[in-house]
């Protein structure tokens, strides 16, 4: 662990890049960039702040992508991103009111939770399927509450996000994920205004990582567009598996 998270800027940079490209193919991007600023030595509130800094930029650069591609539902999706955004600033400013000690007890659980449901979620299709539920009621069910999540803590949302596309409104693997990056953004985007009046904002930390997020963005949509579920499926479990060991081991 480092005292001054200034020293390790060159890797926190390649983090940057990593966890934007597999949160633009898979969504977890979380699960690599959270640990990495706690191991500088950050308060988890500082890095929590900071990751919504840096993973503001992944998300919109992906988000553009898929926008520019026409794999995201935007008329659809319109209720979704309000309650999205509404949920995510509440979530945002009641992590403020927790102490750090019960985060850094709590973040670990959560991590290895996440890591096991990824590894044994139900395969999903590759087709639009029907509709199990109306996108109203998918943003009113999924929007607030995964909102409020991303805001509150937030790794693995973006994985929960395109659970619940496939399974209860039938999109198929790359227009889930297209969907997903709209949300993600979105909560990115709320929870960051409310960071912004904390002061624990590790602002040039996060515009390092932020620089590495726009060229993880870019590349992981763009062999999302490219080769589907082919690349969606294996790296959930990759990603999974692999903080799942660095938690136990580590």
């Amino acid at each position: 662990m480092l005292t001054d998270p200034a020293l390790s800027l060159p890797l926190l940079f390649f983090v940057g890049i990593a966890a934007g490209f597999v949160d633009a193919i898979a969504g977890g991007g979380g699960l690599l960039s959270v640990p990495a600023l706690m191991w500088t030595g950050m308060t988890p509130i500082q890095a929590l702040a900071t990751n919504k800094l840096q993973a503001t930029f992944g998300t919109f650069t992906a988000t553009t992508n898929y926008i520019r591609n026409g794999i995201v539902p935007l008329k659809e999706l319109r209720l979704a991103v309000i309650l999205t955004f509404i949920g995510s600033a509440a979530g945002a400013i009641m992590i403020q009111q927790l102490p750090n000690q019960l985060l850094e007890d709590f973040i670990p659980f959560l991590l290895i939770c996440f890591a096991l449901y990824f590894l044994f979620a139900h395969k999903v299709g590759e087709q639009d399927r029907h509709k199990r539920i109306t996108p109203a009621v998918f943003g009113l069910l999924f929007g607030t509450s995964l909102g409020f999540y991303d805001g509150f803590f937030g790794p693995g949302t973006g994985s929960f996000f395109m659970f619940a596309f496939v399974s209860l409104l039938g999109y198929s693997l790359q227009k889930a994920v297209g969907g997903t990056k709209l949300l993600n953004f979105t909560s990115n985007f709320a929870a960051l205004l409310v960071f912004l009046f904390s002061g624990q904002i590790l602002w040039l930390i996060g515009f390092v990582m932020g620089a590495g997020q726009v060229i993880g963005g870019y590349l992981g949509s763009h062999v999302t567009l490219r080769h589907g579920s082919q690349i969606i499926r294996p790296l959930l479990v990759i990603v999974s598996v692999s903080m799942a060991l660095k938690l136990l081991l580590g």
